[in-house]
């Protein structure tokens, strides 16, 4: 039997929002509000630096409350947003479950590492079953730390004991992928599931495939 090769990861950490599941933002309020309509709201709002803050760890009724400080009309379309929130969830991503099949019957190691908010994490997985598979996640609302710090990398390097130079990390940010990289991770930004499977087979991960 021959020995495990030493130069082959042993270890791929995925983040989830459009990696594994997909996140429509504008999907809690589509009843109410056009794409663009949502659009205008979310700038107007600030709802990326809102977005971030709940991921940091910032409860939702804080968040709530930021944005009801600038504008009443704001906390409530903010507040409904968190209601829904399952409603931005739009499943898994295309050929995504079938690649962490296919790592985990070949023995590699699985993890998480996602910029989430602690309270709504828990609709993830009902969303895309493929984050079940994974050995654990390291959610950013829960640490109060959120990519690309590096403080989370750390958190996720030192709990999983882990060594980066034998650990792929895939996400959909570049800034995130470069934080990644100058730590010692292998990082891989996703733009699809077949791109993902010709880099992953191109590390000895997965055979590989025509398609």
């Amino acid at each position: 039997m021959s020995q495990p090769d030493s130069s082959i990861p042993t270890t791929v950490v995925f983040d989830l929002g459009n990696v594994l599941i997909g996140w429509d933002q504008s999907g809690p309020l589509a009843d109410r509000m056009s794409a663009e309509e949502w659009r205008d709201f979310a700038a107007e709002a600030d709802f990326s630096a809102l977005n971030s803050a709940s991921d940091a760890g910032v409860p939702v009724a804080e968040i709530v409350a930021r944005a009801a400080a600038t504008d009443p009309r704001h906390g409530e379309i903010i507040s409904l947003y968190y209601e829904r929130f399952e409603k931005s969830l739009t499943g898994p991503v295309e050929g995504m479950a079938e690649v962490v099949a296919e790592l985990k019957d070949s023995g590699t190691r699985l993890l998480g590492l996602s910029n989430w908010a602690a309270e709504t994490f828990h609709h993830a997985p009902a969303a895309a079953p493929a984050i079940n598979e994974l050995e654990d996640v390291v959610v950013s609302g829960r640490e109060k730390l959120i990519k690309p710090d590096p403080a989370i990398f750390h958190v996720l390097t030192e709990r999983f004991d882990l060594d980066p130079s034998r650990t792929v990390f895939v996400d959909d940010l570049p800034s995130n992928i470069e934080a990644a990289r100058k730590l010692g991770f292998i990082g891989l930004v996703f733009t699809d599931a077949q791109s993902l499977r010709r880099d992953l087979a191109g590390l000895g991960l997965l055979e590989p495939t025509n398609r």
